[in-house]
């Protein structure tokens, strides 16, 4: 525990300092509710889904915080390695490190194919991820309908090539500025990834209102959240005070305008989206007690 203890840490630079990689540490496993994407596609969604929640926990709570403590106990803060990381630099990430100090030769080589199976992972859910929601969106006419087509296998096509090519432009953007445009679609995303799980937390605390509104009893649901309601909320306002925190020197007077839209550009296309999908299909607020909650098998 000494490396837990030593100058500043656990908390280096207190409060703020903790709170400030909140971004980058939600980013970095960002993806785990496409399961409710798969969800939609599943044979028997009542038995796979609640069994694949439970083993994304246990593969979370092992492969990121049990890997993060581990990092903790054997390597400070402050090690000159860290410090001097550059992104493009895998020799001296903080696994190569302790392969390193463990005596493990080709550590280098081991990092480039376990990130490079870990990008190819990553790009392939998030391909399926995004041509499910944009054929999903065109089938409920919140897209054009030309992403609703597909082919004889089911695949939707015309949206995951539309999904394609942004990904390729967004790859393309590391070429641009030296890097400065991929900076700001990272922090695009990982905002966007915010927005996501507040909208979750939210759907969620007002499914379970609507359920119970219109007469349903909760034996009826396969998975219930243990924690409802309290869970819900309590994620919701995290995520909120998480997302506008981000930029804590705007609250404290020194205003950085090029700092403020790097950080929260993504929340301002989202607020600038959804005022206009209001003002174009002036759709009203989804009443509780009339709100469709059956289910289809489209």
């Amino acid at each position: 525990f000494e490396n837990w203890t030593i100058n500043e840490a656990p908390f280096v630079n207190g409060f703020l300092g903790t709170f400030s990689i909140m971004m980058i540490a939600g980013f970095s496993f960002q993806g785990t509710e496409l399961l409710a994407v798969a969800a939609g596609e599943a044979e028997n969604p009542e038995v796979t889904i609640p069994r694949a929640v439970r083993s994304v926990f246990f593969r979370i709570t092992l492969f990121y915080i049990g890997a993060i403590i581990v990092i903790g106990f054997l390597l400070p803060y402050m090690d000159p390695h860290l410090l001097a990381a550059d992104i493009k630099d895998v020799s001296i990430s903080p696994f190569t490190l302790i392969f390193e100090k463990a005596g493990i030769l080709g550590t280098a080589s081991v990092m480039n194919a376990v990130i490079l199976t870990a990008i190819l992972s990553a790009g392939n859910s998030g391909m399926y991820a995004s041509s499910r929601m944009l054929y999903s969106m065109a089938l409920s006419g919140k897209a054009p309908k030309f992403f609703a087509k597909v082919n004889k296998r089911g695949v939707p096509m015309p949206a995951l090539l539309a999904t394609t090519a942004v990904g390729a432009f967004a790859f393309l953007t590391s070429l641009i500025g030296d890097g400065a445009a991929y900076i700001w679609l990272i922090t695009v995303s990982g905002l966007a990834g915010f927005i996501v799980w507040a909208g979750i937390a939210w759907s969620h605390y007002r499914f379970r209102k609507a359920f119970q509104l219109q007469g349903h009893k909760l034996s009826e649901l396969p998975f219930k959240s243990k924690l409802y309601p309290l869970g819900p909320l309590a994620a919701l306002v995290m995520v909120l005070v998480i997302i506008a925190g981000q930029n804590l020197d705007i609250f404290q007077g020194k205003a950085d305008w090029a700092g403020f839209l790097s950080t929260y550009i993504g929340l301002i296309v989202f607020l600038a989206l959804w005022a206009g999908h209001k003002l174009v299909t002036r759709a009203p607020a989804v009443d509780l007690a009339t709100a469709d909650l059956s289910r289809t098998d489209d």
